[in-house]
C-alpha cells in the first residue's frame, strides 16, 4: 500500500506502471490507477481516492490522547538493522521550509518534542536545515546531510513530491533511516512515510460540506495556494470529484500563493461578477480575508471550508456562518522524531504511518477555541502540544 500512495501523485508525470493497494505491475490505465473522467486531474487516483475515502470511518490503534502515536491500519516492520547503542543519536532534518502558518506551528511543535527528547536521553543532536520552499536548496541540504556522516536519522518533509524524489532515494542508499513525513515523494524507500490521512480526505471533508449545506445550482468558488505538492492536488482532486457529482456550479479555482492581500482581490472580482455562495479552499491561511471580501461588498456569507487556523476559526464564531473547519493534523511534526528514536531502538513501526484527521465542525468549535484562547491567531487548533513543556509560551511568543 505505501508503494502506490507514495508514487500516484506524480503517474502521469512520469508515466511509470504503479501498483495498486494489493497487486504489481498493474498497467497505469486499470480501473484502479486511471484519471477520473469526473475529476479531469492528472493527480486523481480512483484507488487511492477510495482508500482515504473509507480511512475516514476506521478507528485507529493506540491512544486517542496522543493522536501522534496512533496508526490506521498500521503494517508494522522491523527495524533491529538499525538499532544503535546509547542516546547520543543525532537526528537532522531536512525542512522544505516554514514559510506559512502551518508550517511554523508544527516546527515549534517539532522543537518543543525534541527538547523533551534530548531531557530524557534519548537523542543527543538535532540539526535542521530550512530550504525555503526551494527544491535546488533542499536537494543541495539533504545531501550535505549524507556528506557530514553525523546522521543517525535523516527526517525529510519535501518541498515538492517528484523533484525530491532523487535526493530520497540518495538518502535511503547512504544507509541511514529516512523518515519521510508530511508530503509524498515518488519511493518507498523510507522506513517509513508519516503523514495524516491525506488531501483526498482532506478535500472531501470540505467538499462534501458545501454539497451538503447549499442549495442545488449554487455558486462555488474554489481557492488554492499552489500547484504540484501532492497533498493539495488531491485535495483539489477529491474536490473536483464531489463537485462533479453534485448540482453545484464551480465558478473557479484560483491560486493565490495564500496572500490574504490576493486572496481578497479574487473574491472580490468574483463578487463584481455575480453571487458567490460557497468557498472551498485547499488551505485555511488567508480565509478572513475572503470573507472581509464578502463584508466589504455587502454581500451574504458564503457557506465556507476554510482550516483548523484560529484566525478563521474567531471569524467563523464572531460571524455565526455556516463552515466547516478541514484539518491535516499539525500534530504530525511530533510524530517523526518519535519515529527516529523507535527506529533507532530497534523498535517496530508503521511502513505507512497514517494518522487521524477529522474536521472539526460547529459542535466542536467552542471547545477548540477555548483550548486555544490564548494562542495566536496564526496557531493551528488540532497541534497537539499541550502536553509539552513549553506550552504555552512557546506557541504563544512565535
Amino acid at each position: 500500500m505505501q508503494t502506490t500512495r507514495l508514487a500516484a501523485a506524480s503517474v502521469a508525470a512520469l508515466g511509470l506502471l504503479l501498483a495498486t493497494g494489493c497487486t504489481t505491475d498493474t498497467p497505469a490505465d486499470t480501473p484502479d490507477e486511471e484519471t477520473s473522467a469526473e475529476s479531469g486531474d492528472e493527480w486523481f487516483v480512483q484507488a487511492e481516492y477510495d482508500e482515504q475515502l473509507a480511512q475516514r470511518d476506521i478507528e485507529p490503534e493506540g491512544d486517542p490522547e496522543t493522536p501522534w502515536l496512533q496508526a490506521i491500519e498500521p503494517e508494522w516492520i522491523d527495524t533491529t538493522e538499525y538499532a544503535r547503542e546509547g542516546g547520543d543519536a543525532t537526528v537532522c532534518f531536512s525542512n522544505a521550509s516554514i514559510s506559512n502558518p502551518w508550517r511554523v506551528t508544527g516546527w515549534i511543535t517539532m522543537q518543543e518534542q525534541v527538547a523533551v527528547l534530548k531531557e530524557a536521553g534519548d537523542i543527543g543532536e538535532f540539526r535542521h536545515s530550512d530550504a525555503g520552499d526551494d527544491d535546488d536548496q533542499q536537494i543541495s541540504d539533504i545531501q550535505a546531510f549524507i556528506d557530514s556522516g553525523d546522521c543517525d536519522a535523516l527526517l525529510i518533509s519535501p518541498s515538492t513530491t517528484a523533484t525530491l524524489t532523487p535526493a530520497v532515494e540518495a538518502a535511503c542508499d547512504s544507509g541511514v533511516p529516512v523518515i519521510v513525513f508530511d508530503r509524498g515523494v515518488n519511493t518507498d524507500c523510507a522506513v517509513t512515510f508519516i503523514h495524516p490521512i491525506g488531501g483526498y480526505a482532506y478535500g472531501a471533508d470540505a467538499a462534501e460540506f458545501l454539497v451538503d449545506n447549499l442549495e442545488p445550482g449554487s455558486k462555488v468558488l474554489a481557492l488554492r495556494i499552489l500547484p504540484g505538492v501532492d497533498v493539495l492536488e488531491h485535495r483539489w482532486a477529491a474536490a473536483q470529484e464531489i463537485f462533479g457529482d453534485s448540482e453545484l456550479e464551480v465558478l473557479g479555482d484560483e491560486f493565490t500563493g495564500g496572500d490574504a492581500a490576493e486572496i481578497k482581490d479574487i473574491v472580490t472580482q468574483y463578487l463584481q461578477r455575480g453571487e458567490v455562495d460557497g468557498i472551498w479552499m485547499d488551505a485555511g491561511d488567508g480565509a478572513v480575508a475572503a470573507i472581509e471580501a464578502f463584508e466589504d461588498a455587502g454581500k451574504p456569507y458564503p457557506v465556507m471550508a476554510g482550516e483548523d487556523e484560529l484566525s478563521f476559526m474567531r471569524k467563523w464564531e464572531e460571524t455565526g456562518m455556516t463552515a466547516i473547519a478541514p484539518v491535516y493534523s499539525n500534530f504530525q511534526w511530533r510524530t517523526p522524531v518519535l519515529a527516529a528514536t523507535m527506529i533507532l531502538a530497534g523498535e517496530q513501526v508503521p511502513s505507512e504511518w497514517v494518522l487521524p484527521q477529522d474536521p472539526i465542525t460547529e459542535a466542536e468549535l467552542a471547545d477548540y477555541l477555548e483550548r486555544n484562547v490564548d494562542m495566536p491567531s496564526l496557531h493551528y487548533a488540532k497541534f497537539g502540544g499541550e502536553d509539552l513543556p513549553g506550552f504555552p509560551e512557546s506557541w504563544t511568543d512565535r
